[in-house]
């Protein structure tokens, strides 16, 4: 195979949640490159026993772009790992800059996102007829900002199911936004490592989960999921046979 990078959604933890795709990526790879924070080492397992394996965890932007440039002249093929999918708040987008600019070649492997793993966990299915069509996937204002219409507590006008990213840490601040559009009554899921062995789920509603999160001393790896449909459900009509 020829030099590549491939970058692979390693899933949100569950080796078994890895994709066939990302499996034989692993398999392949002669460099295997992963956020040891993140992704757990039992995924591991699939890459070859004589790969190189590196552990991105206090390495900076430019250290990973060093290896990327030093691995290609060796023609190596290296495979990027990073937690759940790649589509959203991966952090790829400097990377494939830099490996264009090198005229280095790379591809894309999707992974399963942790916030299906935690609707797995729960049970629920995050749109329902009548209840909610609608899934919004944010996360709190960052370093880098946003527009101030994608704020949590305007998102949070719609009244849709809602899953948050990156914020139990800041929980209080969370609710507090949260509480612009939903009652302090509306039912809301913290899945912390959905998927993992230590997977842990508080459920609650806006006015008590902040509490219940820092009883349990819950502040990373977590995803926030807001909406009635984790009470509620409807009767989907496509399958329903004729309608009247």
């Amino acid at each position: 195979m020829k030099t590549k990078v491939v970058f692979v959604g390693a899933g949100p933890g569950d080796p078994e949640l890895l994709t066939l795709r990302g499996k034989r990526e692993l398999e392949c790879a002669d460099v295997v490159i992963y956020a040891g924070s993140l992704v757990p080492k039992e995924i591991l397992k699939y890459a070859r026993r004589d790969a190189i394996v590196i552990d991105s965890y206090g390495k900076t932007r430019e250290d990973l772009f060093a290896l990327y440039a030093k691995f290609a002249k060796a023609g190596e093929r290296v495979v990027r790992l990073h937690t759940g999918d790649l589509s959203f708040y991966s952090a790829i987008l400097e990377q494939m800059a830099f490996l264009s600019s090198m005229d280095i070649d790379f591809e894309l492997v999707p992974g399963v996102t942790a916030f299906s793993a935690a609707s797995a966990s729960l049970k629920r299915e995050l749109t329902s007829p009548g209840v909610s069509q609608t899934l919004i996937i944010t996360k709190p204002f960052g370093k880098t900002g946003k527009p101030a219409e994608e704020s949590i507590a305007e998102l949070s006008k719609h009244g849709a199911t809602m899953v948050i990213f990156l914020g139990v840490h800041i929980i209080d601040e969370v609710v507090s936004e949260l509480l612009v559009g939903y009652s302090p009554d509306t039912p809301v899921a913290v899945v912390h490592k959905a998927s993992w062995s230590e997977e842990q789920i508080i459920r609650g509603t806006l006015d008590d989960i902040a509490e219940k999160v820092k009883i349990d001393g819950i502040k990373s790896q977590s995803v926030i999921i807001v909406g009635a449909v984790l009470e509620k459900s409807g009767l989907s009509k496509l399958y329903g046979g004729s309608e009247s």
